[in-house]
């Protein structure tokens, strides 16, 4: 992709998180989904890894090698005229200069990175490790004159047994993360719980990232708890999955 269309879609990304509250990014896996949800209205789109792992017969937590990963985004960006954002897990072992040139080469405009590193046992990252990841990234995309939208995320309250007891925790990683350059955050498993999605919307200066289910959950309920930008993760390919499965069970022998 040309690269001054891919700063102008990184600037876009940017803008609509400045308009919308929140901003809804449906997070699709192929080129039917993303021509799909951009001709529902959506201004921007979202690839998630669980998804596009899926799709393709492979394993989401780093099943897939980045090489892999962006060949298979490729065509999925090229076939839209929105901004879009790719889930890059942990990273796949690449350094943050690496991760940003590989994601903006194929026209990628944003990433969402979390601190479970997948090719190593699963461990978590320290808050200053994850940090430092981010800080990294927004260096490389500073130094390519890409306004690269990163979404800062942590599994903390997704590892804990009780959610709450890991509150402290959370927000000192999600404020190390905006101090570091992520752009928002994203404090993954706690959609359903509305204090816990209080106190973070309420601890930290940027949007708060939540996943959200296309048909259980409500737009005005995140809204009205400060919640700045909502993605599906795996839930809109597995509502889909959910409604497939209905129409096409009358049929079946």
């Amino acid at each position: 992709m040309d690269s001054r269309n891919t700063v102008e879609r990184a600037q876009r990304l940017k803008q609509l998180h400045a308009d919308f509250k929140p901003l809804v990014l449906p997070t699709v896996w192929d080129v039917w989904s993303a021509r799909t949800a951009a001709g529902a209205g959506f201004p921007a789109l979202t690839i998630g890894s669980h998804p596009l792992a899926d799709s393709r017969g492979a394993e989401d937590q780093e099943g897939q090698t980045f090489e892999e990963v962006l060949a298979a985004v490729r065509p999925i960006i090229a076939a839209v005229d929105v901004p879009v954002s790719v889930d890059l897990e942990a990273g796949y072992g690449q350094k943050p200069a690496d991760l940003i040139a590989g994601l903006t080469e194929v026209g990628g405009v944003g990433l969402n990175i979390e601190d479970t590193v997948h090719s190593e046992g699963g461990r978590v990252r320290t808050t200053q490790e994850h940090a430092s990841y981010i800080a990294g990234l927004r260096a490389a995309a500073d130094d390519a004159g890409i306004p690269v939208w990163i979404n800062g995320r942590t599994d903390l309250f997704l590892h804990a047994e009780n959610a709450s007891d890991v509150l402290d925790e959370a927000i000192e990683r999600l404020r190390a993360m905006e101090e570091a350059g992520a752009d928002s955050v994203y404090p993954v498993r706690i959609q359903d719980n509305d204090e816990l999605l209080s106190a973070v919307t309420g601890a930290v200066g940027v949007p708060v990232n939540s996943t959200a289910h296309p048909v259980k959950h409500d737009l005005e309920r995140f809204r009205r708890l400060g919640v700045g930008r909502i993605t599906y993760g795996p839930l809109l390919q597995l509502a889909l999955t959910d409604a497939m499965k209905d129409m096409l069970r009358p049929w079946a022998p």
